[in-house]
């Protein structure tokens, strides 16, 4: 059984490294990869520069744990929202719709993160590129087995290309909630999530 000095300790240092993880996101989403430094994490994580090392090799070692970090938060949450709606007996339909929305509030809640996981999907001589395409890959896959899931019983066009829409179905959300926080702040999240459930029924959704 493990004691509850080891529980604490370990709870600290997850604390700690969450710390360093939004504290490194804002400043690479603020000013870039580069111009950050390991000084500045600590500084707005109110950590010692020795903390960061103790708790990760390197700035670069932080920022693919933050890449793994977040998107595995945001593949829970898709595949909480897609379990949550079969539970409840819904459709495949309703739980690609129950995915986007779950999407867009992760989105709210982390527009720093988002921010740089779209654009790091557009570099290619990062370190950390085989580890984002294999995170990227975990998220994409659960709208897969929803998908293949849907054109199994019939509830999908038998003629959806799965593994490209689980692509488009995902990046239109990444984009789209892009653009609602950069250029449409305006907008509510239930005004954004009604626009794309609509979009997703044309688009997946087949004879009824």
């Amino acid at each position: 059984m493990e004691s509850s000095t080891t529980s604490g300790g370990r709870t600290r240092r997850e604390a700690t490294r969450q710390k360093l993880y939004e504290a490194a996101v804002t400043l690479i989403a603020e000013q870039g990869f580069s111009a950050t430094t390991v000084d500045e994490i600590a500084e707005r994580a109110g950590v010692a520069k020795g903390t960061v090392y103790y708790n990760f090799a390197s700035k670069s070692v932080l920022f693919e744990e933050l890449l793994r970090h977040g998107v595995g938060l945001l593949t829970a949450s898709l595949r909480q929202a897609a379990e949550d709606t079969e539970q409840r007996g819904g459709s495949k339909v309703d739980a690609l719709d129950a995915m986007v929305r779950a999407g867009l509030v992760f989105i709210e809640r982390y527009p720093s993160f988002t921010q740089l996981y779209v654009a790091e999907l557009w570099r290619t001589n990062r370190t950390w590129q085989s580890t984002l395409m294999v995170v990227r890959e975990q998220a994409v896959a659960v709208v897969e087995g929803v998908l293949r899931e849907g054109v199994h019983n019939g509830e999908f066009s038998e003629e959806i290309d799965v593994q490209l829409t689980a692509s488009a179905l995902v990046g239109m959300v990444l984009v789209a909630a892009l653009d609602w926080q950069a250029f449409q702040p305006e907008r509510s999240l239930d005004d954004v999530h009604s626009a794309l459930s609509r979009l997703l029924q044309g688009r997946v959704s087949g004879p009824r």
